[in-house]
């Protein structure tokens, strides 16, 4: 991990999402007024007549996104995660995912991250909106590199995904030849002592504190899960029989999101305590990202602790 390398996930999707205009001439890209955040203005810059920013109507872009797509066209609507889930999603459900149109929803400016906007900005509830729609596929990537590979991979994906991106600059964890796979998550030692599961910004933090640990002699395994679904069965189980203790962290509430997910495999398939870290079914607050992170005790020293219960 390069701590001293740090690039928002949402700076590397308006870039990739550039580079992937270059090499496919189907894809389209739609904003809702919010270009300049998004960063898809990048992508208008180098081709405005594959750009559409449809205004303050993300209902709208959802519903031209889904045309574009029985088209032919490989559609990108972007917008903040709250109001492109939140205010769409009715939209999402009867007009992209039940028809199973090939539309790339991404939601940049994801939980408490998001910083000083605050509370009615820091969406905190997407993954499980998104999660629970069938024939979705979700995916919330941890750095610079992942999110390039992401971009072009969820091109390849012939229906609906949901794309999770966060707003604060974090450290690049994986180099330019990383390989990756949609719904196989990555898997940082092989401690025995604990699993932290992590998915997005905290990515970071979990790997921070296995640092730590390290040095007091605590061995533990990072997971990296940058898809929420299809969501790794086979790695849960790995870890629920090989570590001791089973740790959840996200930047999202612990109700339907990444904890939630897991604790379905485990319920079925592998019986487990899991500790869910994350935000505990209240609203974020305005604050600096990683004040909010502590605050809310998501760091790594927060981490730490947890491991040593």
């Amino acid at each position: 991990m390069n701590k001293d390398t740090k690039i928002a996930t949402r700076q590397s999707f308006g870039e990739a999402l550039k580079d992937l205009g270059e090499k496919n001439e189907k894809v389209v890209v739609l904003d809702a007024d919010l270009a300049g955040a998004t960063k898809t203005n990048i992508f208008g810059k180098a081709f405005p007549e594959r750009f559409f920013d449809m205004g303050i109507a993300e209902q709208d872009m959802i519903g031209t996104a889904a045309g574009l797509a029985s088209a032919g066209k490989i559609p990108y609507a972007s917008s903040f995660a709250v109001f492109v889930t939140g205010r769409s999603y009715d939209q999402i459900r009867s007009s992209v995912c039940y028809p199973k149109a090939n539309v790339k929803i991404c939601g940049t400016h994801a939980g408490v991250t998001v910083g000083e906007d605050g509370a009615t900005h820091q969406m905190l509830e997407d993954l499980g909106l998104m999660r629970g729609l069938p024939n979705m596929t979700v995916l919330c990537t941890s750095d610079d590199t992942q999110t390039r590979w992401a971009v072009e991979e969820i091109s390849k994906i012939n229906g609906p995904v949901y794309f999770r991106l966060s707003r604060a600059a974090t450290p690049v964890i994986y180099d330019e030849k990383a390989k990756f796979e949609i719904g196989k998550m990555v898997q940082f030692g092989e401690g025995t002592k604990a699993t932290v599961f992590a998915t997005g910004a905290v990515v970071a933090e979990a790997l921070e504190a296995q640092e730590i640990l390290a040095k007091e002699g605590i061995d533990i395994r990072v997971v990296d899960v940058h898809t929420i679904k299809p969501i790794d069965k086979e790695m849960i189980i790995k870890c629920a029989n090989e570590t001791e203790k089973l740790i959840s962290i996200e930047d999202h509430s612990i109700i339907g999101g990444l904890g939630t997910a897991i604790s379905e495999v485990l319920t079925e398939e592998a019986p487990k305590k899991l500790v869910r870290m994350g935000m505990k079914d209240c609203f974020g607050k305005s604050g600096k990202a990683m004040e909010l992170l502590k605050y809310f005790g998501l760091v790594a020293d927060n981490i730490v602790e947890e491991v040593k219960k």
